[in-house]
């Protein structure tokens, strides 16, 4: 297959065309509406909507950016479909979509667009396709999105970037000292050195020096919810775990919100590649991984609030209630499942944190990948993930200096990664060694590090600009001492028959002490490090759930 049938190929599924008796078969979760020539179906930042399907006529698709930029990206005819995944999620449309000549449509709500996919399974599979083939292009393109206006290098917008990225929300960064749009921006709103960056949402408006949180608020991946809304599932954690857990429960016919504080995937998401997961024999992305197990979960109705850090657990109610952080609202819901994983493990460095995002990295995205091209850069760290990152970074840079504190990899990675660290020429191992200093400056980021090695107690300095730190993670359960959730010597939450008191007989074996909340994956005790094994304790929790609510008045 050339280059070229590839597109066509590809092309095709994007934009699919839909049979008059596969319409017919829409017709039961749609309803029949006109727009006159001109007329606007949505808008980007303000309309949700389902589908439509154009049955006369056609719906011009627009890019927009918000500065008030609009551009021709597609026409849909007759036995075509609008949309992509933000209607799956239900939230705003990030494009606009105008009449051409009169128009009628066959419209669907997000609640009967997911019952479409469930009832028409085959059906379903090619508009999922599609919805996902529209997203990546809208990546490639920097369709639609956010707006981010800065100087080139500001410390804030790597912070920014990276949390768009894995979300996969598509954004463009604009220079105000060559883009005259980013320019007259400027002019309007005079920021001060404290207002950088500029952030331009669909809907036109401007906030200055975002957070992830106004960012997600604009876009519509932190949604508004209620205090009264009793849900039957709270996740706490987008992890594999947690997304496993979504997906069933929801696919059973229990109402899910999944609570994440960065990014759907977790610390999974940020590996290159995934070789140990059964069914991909050439290896996944974790972002991929990730994103197709987001996709499934709307698919299933899943409610998603991304950020949305829990601050505590409160378990003296019942239904039981999550505290959001930084906020009073309290959410209800009949289980709790804790799939929060752990928080990246800092080095005891006294600048440490003066560096991180401005050339200390906690994950190998492409972004961090772009940044170091042709650098030398120095990864800490022995485990799987760090291997991983290793190999995808020494594609990308001059050379990978890789330290870790023990004699070898032996015990800590599988050989398949040592052996391709071995092979890779630009990788460079160094044993019994460990980051003793970091030197640089606000402005320019880091400039220099020194490392010591502590079998010929040698100190050497190097001119690097770019740290990753793979040194493992500590369980994130400090929020939950309020409600007693018994922990390990190491901060693990205890399930099952590990609990101390009550005989386990009493207990499901991934539930904690505390009846209706569960732990899942990397942060419960005895847990196997691995993300099958996360997915499949995700599954596995979710009968138990059933168990418990069947036990409920």
């Amino acid at each position: 297959m050339t280059i070229y049938d590839t597109f066509k190929n590809r092309s095709a599924q994007a934009l699919p065309k839909l049979a008059p008796a596969e319409i017919k078969r829409i017709q039961r979760f749609g309803a029949l509406m006109c727009f006159r020539d001109g007329e606007r179906l949505f808008e980007a930042g303000h309309s949700s909507f389902g589908m439509y399907v154009v049955l006369k006529g056609a719906i011009r698709i627009g890019r927009y950016d918000g500065l008030g930029n609009s551009s021709v990206i597609t026409e849909h005819g007759v036995g075509e479909f609008a949309g992509e995944i933000s209607q799956l999620a239900g939230a705003p449309s990030l494009v606009n979509g105008h009449a051409v000549g009169e128009v009628e449509v066959l419209a669907l709500t997000t609640e009967a667009l997911r019952s479409l996919l469930i009832a028409e399974a085959e059906l379903g599979e090619r508009i999922v396709r599609a919805f996902i083939l529209r997203r990546v292009e809208q990546l490639d393109n920097k369709d639609g999105g956010v707006v981010l206006v800065a100087p080139p290098g500001h410390p804030r917008m790597h912070a920014l970037q990276g949390w768009l990225n894995s979300n996969g929300l598509p954004h463009r960064v604009l220079d105000p000292r060559s883009d005259e749009q980013a320019r007259a921006l400027v002019d309007r709103y005079q920021p001060e050195a404290s207002d950088w960056p500029l952030a331009v949402c669909p809907d036109g408006g401007v906030k200055m020096n975002p957070t992830v949180v106004d960012l997600g608020r604009c876009l519509g991946t932190l949604p508004p919810l209620s205090p009264d809304t009793i849900w039957d599932v709270i996740v706490v954690g987008a992890g594999p775990a947690g997304l496993a857990t979504a997906v069933y429960a929801a696919s059973e016919g229990l109402s899910v919100l999944v609570l994440e504080t960065r990014a759907y995937g977790g610390q999974a998401a940020a590996s290159a590649r995934i070789e140990n997961y059964l069914g991909f024999p050439t290896g996944i992305s974790g972002a991929a991984l990730a994103g197709r197990a987001f996709v499934q979960s709307q698919k299933f109705g899943v409610k998603m609030a991304i950020p949305a850090p829990a601050g505590r657990l409160l378990c003296d109610t019942y239904p039981l209630q999550v505290e959001m952080c930084g906020s009073l609202t309290h959410l209800q819901g009949r289980a709790v499942v804790l799939s929060c994983g752990a928080r990246y493990r800092r080095p005891s460095l006294a600048n440490l944190k003066q560096f991180e995002g401005k050339g200390v990295y906690y994950w190998a995205s492409p972004l961090e990948a772009g940044l170091c091209a042709n650098d030398e850069v120095i990864l800490v760290g022995g485990g799987n993930s760090a291997g991983q990152a290793a190999v995808y970074l020494a594609s990308h840079a001059a050379k990978v200096h890789v330290l870790i504190r023990k004699d070898s990899l032996a015990s800590t990675m599988s050989s398949y990664l040592i052996d391709r660290i071995a092979a890779t020429p630009n990788i460079e191992l160094h044993t019994q060694s460990e980051i003793v200093a970091l030197e640089g400056c606000d402005e320019e980021g880091l400039e220099k590090v020194e490392v010591r090695n502590h079998r010929s107690k040698e100190e050497t300095v190097y001119n690097i600009k770019h740290v990753f730190l793979f040194i493992g993670a500590d369980p994130n359960t400090g929020w939950l001492s309020d409600c007693g959730v018994k922990v390990d010597d190491k901060g693990f939450i205890l399930t099952g028959s590990d609990v101390p008191g009550a005989p386990g007989s009493e207990r499901a074996a991934l539930e904690t002490s505390v009846p209706g909340v569960f732990a899942i994956g990397d942060v419960r005790a005895r847990s196997t490090k691995r993300v099958a094994a996360g997915v499949g304790e995700g599954a596995a929790v979710v009968s138990q759930i059933h168990g418990f609510l069947a036990s409920r008045p």
